[in-house]
């Protein structure tokens, strides 16, 4: 009988909280770009990325359903980023600028070279508007990503306007879920970041 009431009190015990899924954008470059005649493109610095605050600002993978309430931002229950966002596309942003060019952390060019007639690398300055997978649909959805980009000159006086641009990419899902949106997203910030290395290499020259 004792056994019996131990056992059942077993059974009915709670599950275990199921762990959320843990995404990144994937493992990046698996091998270094094969060495081309072109000259490397002029050092850069780039600047944390921006939020709004809120909801971008932790690691939640967020999805809106444009079709009954766009204004919504509602995070999917078992699904993860391995950090929040901007942190994530910054890194794969530095990642793929730094096959063409010398890419510092803002401030870190500035402490590497201390001359008093030094010209200092550009500072480009991120700020990330949204980033959600967007369901058109029930059974349509991309993922989507807006940035607003900065690009200044640093110069003794204070730092000057060189260039600004706003960008916004939109990738299908492959599925109306969570990794669907992930590989979505994904896909639409390595597109925003061919745009952007793109519109640098675009800006006026010095």
């Amino acid at each position: 009988m004792a056994v019996a009431l131990v056992l059942g009190g077993c059974s009915a015990l709670p599950d275990k909280p199921t762990r959320a899924t843990m995404y990144d954008f994937g493992p990046g470059a698996l091998s270094l770009r094969p060495g081309t005649r072109e000259a490397p493109l002029p050092p850069l610095a780039i600047d944390d990325i921006g939020t709004s605050g809120g909801a971008l600002d932790n690691m939640a993978v967020l999805y809106r359903l444009g079709y009954a309430d766009a204004q919504q931002l509602r995070p999917y229950s078992q699904a993860r980023w391995s950090m929040p966002p901007a942190q994530l596309i910054r890194q794969r942003l530095r990642e793929q600028l730094s096959q063409r060019r010398a890419v510092f952390n803002a401030g870190e060019s500035a402490a590497l070279n201390r001359s008093q007639n030094a010209v200092l690398p550009r500072l480009l300055r991120l700020d990330l508007e949204e980033f959600s997978h967007l369901f058109t649909a029930p059974d349509a959805s991309v993922g989507l990503i807006r940035l607003r980009a900065t690009l200044v000159e640093v110069t003794p006086a204070g730092e000057k306007l060189v260039a600004q641009r706003h960008v916004i990419v939109q990738r299908p899902a492959p599925s109306a879920d969570a990794p669907g949106g992930v590989r979505a997203l994904t896909a639409a910030t390595d597109a925003a970041i061919e745009e952007l290395e793109q519109w640098l290499q675009q800006a006026p020259a010095r």
